[in-house]
């Protein structure tokens, strides 16, 4: 094909080279919040100046799971809840990678949230990129930890009635020393949280709420995505350094967003190598990675 001109248009995108085109299509339902999500996360590598050989993505199972599979870097797609165990096994391995989490809601905080919190208890150095879309979206649209209080899922047809977490709450109180939220909308924004957390040494945390409007919008009649698109631009209200405490979403409420906690704390790594190092003085050797 080419234009009235005779030249071949450029069918090239300024990411191409982070993304996997030869996988294109990719899974995800049209309006669907992943897309930009992914576009963030791209321009989040770029303005972090990171080496893409010393990148790792993973993820769970799950919508945001198959984001592994489209990043073009070292990637791995886990079992169901795994996602953390693995990356933190790679972390330790060669503590020079950077190793950034990218999972769903149901994937992070149901089958995988033991790990969450004791990740962020001992502050591994990995990034967490949460896509929280309120339900499970890929298996069928049923309750999930973050459903808000009476939203419809497949399993609660009648209203949720169980307490959702609040995500930025439980990251801050676990030690996580970086926790932001931001919708799939601000893309700016979001890069920046991304770009932040993943400088950040330590456990970080960027929450992203995303639209589903294949089950979530269509289970609670709440229209199509770009509805839920234009929800989040009338009812987001910025607030950096909010109380975490009163960040919990209710059902088609405000949603605060921003980034609520960078602060300081010795990563698992740093406090193994300090504590060792008081214990067995010059004859211990500072450990630096399994992998050279």
């Amino acid at each position: 094909m080419t234009t009235k001109a005779g030249v071949a248009p450029d069918t090239t995108h300024p990411r191409d080279g982070l993304l996997r085109m030869d996988r294109m299509p990719h899974i995800w339902c049209p309006t669907c919040g992943l897309g930009t999500t992914v576009t963030a996360f791209a321009v989040a590598i770029e303005r972090a100046g990171l080496d893409l050989d010393q990148l790792a993505v993973v993820s769970g199972i799950g919508c945001t799971g198959r984001v592994a599979g489209y990043i073009k870097v070292d990637s791995f797609h886990t079992t169901h809840g795994r996602a953390i165990p693995f990356a933190t096994g790679l972390h330790l391995a060669n503590p020079k990678l950077k190793v950034v989490v990218i999972s769903g809601d149901g994937d992070l905080f149901a089958i995988g949230g033991n790990h969450f919190i004791h990740a962020a208890r001992r502050n591994v150095d990995i990034t967490i990129i949460c896509v929280n879309n309120f339900i499970y979206a890929m298996t069928g649209g049923q309750v999930a930890p973050t459903t808000p209080i009476t939203a419809k899922a497949a399993t609660m047809p009648f209203g949720n009635y169980e307490q959702p977490f609040n995500i930025p709450h439980l990251a801050e109180s676990c030690g996580a020393v970086y926790v932001a939220r931001w919708s799939a909308l601000d893309v700016r924004r979001l890069s920046n949280a991304m770009a932040e957390a993943i400088l950040k040494p330590g456990f970080s945390v960027v929450e992203v709420i995303s639209p589903c409007s294949t089950l979530y919008a269509r289970q609670n009649r709440l229209g199509t995505g770009l509805d839920l698109m234009r929800f989040y631009h009338d009812h987001c209200e910025i607030r950096h350094g909010a109380d975490t405490r009163e960040l919990a979403i209710d059902y088609q409420s405000k949603i605060v967003v921003g980034k609520f906690v960078d602060r300081e704390r010795p990563t698992y790594l740093e406090s193994l190598n300090a504590w060792y190092g008081e214990v067995f003085g010059g004859k211990y050797a500072p450990y630096e990675g399994a992998v050279g």
